[in-house]
Formats: structure tokens, C-alpha cells, sequence
């Protein structure tokens, strides 16, 4: 199905978090800053030639930088993200967000909005809009049109006449107007044949405790431990190439062993930007796999990391957040 084939956006709610898109000068540099939609509609009225669909304003709270983004503020935006549709009636959802982590919280929506026949567009900027060469009115207008033109249900990122998948990319460069690519992940997993209830938009979401280690060379049990002992209920593990670990560090699987017992769900990605987790190839990988290890197959770590939340915070049982990990709910291991 192209784009083409979608109805177009009709009534959108433009969620604006703050971000550099609308940052202006302080005392202590840019910060975010109020007033962002009178400054969106004087732009818009200035370009008569750009047709977008009707649109309405809402401003977070508090705005912030992305860089300060929480999973909490993500249940906030989830939350906006349902009223605005449910509630309100619109049809499609805008949400301005910094560049740092915009690609973590589009694609924690994509698992938060399971099920959601809403549009939901992601995009921000490089440079404050109304400084000189910044790319804040393009990406804006160029989001609102591609709402106007049609878009599938479902989250997506904008930036710079780009539409992306937000469960298969990353920012990959702090300069420029392509902050954002698409990664070329391998590795995926069967689809998942439903969605169960717990997962789909409507139902409230608890907050969970997920954690990032990345493996490299001589990292020891102590700080996989300090992870464990921190509470998190689940673990994206960054291994090497397809996989592997320190497989002959028999504390470092003890661990692993003690995160299973603990039910503590442990998922492993790929460090590298190419490939995906085939934990089966090496004895260094499948020894993980051995201790309950879980493959994250072509996840990115934004993906991995929002689908953990996703599952741990809607009460699955421990046995279906494992089986679930491994099947593809929207996109992200195809």
C-alpha cells in the first residue's frame, strides 16, 4: 500500500514538548521556551502556498529538553496522545520534540500505541526555528503535509523529507539537516498472531524499570550485578556482533543466571550499526542463550528499550513479557 492509498489527516492536535525546535536564548544558552504556537501559525499564514490540514495546539508540561526526557513523560505523552483522539476527535497527532531522544520516545510509542488507527508523526529540528539556515519550518511543514497527504495508522518520524520507521532507526549524527537513519538491522522474528488487550493503546500503562549495559572488553560480573541490584525489572544487553559475550567468565553467566531467577527479563541487541543477534552461531552466544538470555534479533536499542517498558509496565505475566519479547509486535524485528 503506497501512501497515497490513506485517507488524508483532517483534524491534527500538534503536541508540542519543547525541543530545539522552539528553544530561545536564556542566560544560561538555549532552553525550551512558551509561545511556540502563535510563532507556528505566523509562519504558516506567511506561506499561503503550503495547504496543511486544520490543526489545534496543545503545550506540554513542562516543556523540556530532550535530553531530560523520562519513561514518565512518556505515559504523559501517551496520555495526550489518547485524548487528542479518543476525546478531542482528531485524526492524526503532531508531536515537536527534541532531536536527543526523539527516536527512543517515537519508537516507546510505537509499542504505547498499539492498536491506535490514529497517525502519529514525530519530528523537530536541528536549529531554533527563526534562526538563520535552521530547519525547524521545514521539517514542521513538511510533517504537517505528509499528514495531509496521507499516512498509515501507526507512529512515524519526520525529518527533512523523510518518513521513517521509528522501530528501525537512530540519530546517528549531532550536525546537520539528516540526523536520522534508517539502520539496516537483520535478524527478525515471526509475527505476532494478536495483541493481547494488556498492550493495546486504551489500556493504562504502570511504569517499569529497564536498564542499558553495553558489553566490552574485560566487564565483569560487579557491574551486570550493580544493574541487578539497582531493581530493573528488565535489561537490554548491547553484545558484540551477533551476539556474543564473555562466555568463559563463569561469574558473568552466574549473573545471568541470577537475573533469570530474579525475573529479570534480559533481551540482547547487536552493538553494531549492520547485522542483528543470532545467539545460536558462536558458543559465546548460545552459552547466553543458555542462561535465559532472550534475542532482540534486528532491534535497535530505542526499540529494545521501549518494548521492554511496553510489556513490563502493561502487568503481563513473566512467561508471556519472554515470549512476546521475541515475536514482532509493529515492525520492529521485520
Amino acid at each position: 500500500m503506497t501512501p497515497a492509498t490513506y485517507p488524508a489527516a483532517q483534524h491534527i492536535m500538534v503536541l508540542y514538548t519543547g525541543g530545539t525546535i522552539g528553544m530561545q536564548a536564556s542566560a544560561n544558552g538555549l532552553a525550551p521556551a512558551s509561545g511556540f504556537e502563535a510563532r507556528m501559525r505566523d509562519y504558516l499564514h506567511s506561506q499561503p502556498q503550503l495547504v496543511v490540514p486544520q490543526w489545534r495546539f496543545r503545550e506540554m508540561n513542562p516543556l523540556i529538553d530532550s535530553a531530560n526526557m523520562t519513561p514518565d513523560y512518556w505515559q504523559r505523552l501517551r496520555e495526550a496522545v489518547v485524548e487528542a483522539v479518543d476525546v478531542d476527535g482528531c485524526d492524526s497527532v503532531l508531536i515537536l520534540h527534541g532531536t536527543d531522544t526523539l527516536a527512543y520516545s517515537a519508537a516507546a510509542m510505537s509499542f504505547q500505541l498499539l492498536g491506535l488507527q490514529a497517525r502519529v508523526v514525530f519530528t523537530g529540528s536541528m536549529l531554533p526555528a527563526g534562526v538563520t539556515d535552521s530547519d525547524a519550518w521545514e521539517n514542521l511543514g513538511g510533517a504537517l503535509t505528509a499528514l495531509g497527504q496521507g499516512l498509515a495508522p501507526g507512529v512515524h518520524l519526520y525529518f527533512h523529507g523523510e518518513l521513517l520507521d521509528p522501530t528501525r532507526c537512530a540519530k546517528i549524527r549531532s550536525f546537520g539537516r539528516h540526523p536520522f537513519a534508517r539502520l539496516q538491522r537483520q535478524g527478525g522474528g515471526m509475527k505476532a498472531a494478536s495483541i493481547p488487550q494488556a498492550l493495546q493503546y486504551q489500556q493504562p500503562k504502570q511504569l517499569a524499570r529497564v536498564g542499558v549495559l553495553p558489553l566490552f572488553p574485560g566487564i565483569g560480573a560487579e557491574q551486570l550485578d550493580g544493574m541487578l541490584d539497582s531493581g530493573i525489572q528488565g535489561l537490554v544487553l548491547e553484545c558484540f556482533g551477533s551476539g556474543t559475550g564473555p562466555s568463559d567468565n563463569p561469574q558473568f553467566l552466574t549473573s545471568l543466571e541470577r537475573a533469570r531467577a530474579l525475573g529479570v527479563v534480559v533481551v540482547a541487541i547487536t552493538q553494531c550499526h549492520e547485522g542483528g543477534v543470532e545467539l545460536d552461531i558462536y558458543e559465546a552466544g548460545s552459552r547466553l542463550r543458555g542462561v535465559g538470555v532472550l534475542s532482540g534479533g534486528g532491534m535497535t536499542r530505542e526499540a529494545a528499550f521501549g518494548k521492554l517498558h511496553a510489556l513490563l509496565g502493561a502487568g503481563l505475566a513473566s512467561d508471556e513479557v519472554r515470549r512476546l519479547t521475541e515475536l514482532d509486535l509493529c515492525g520492529e524485528l521485520s
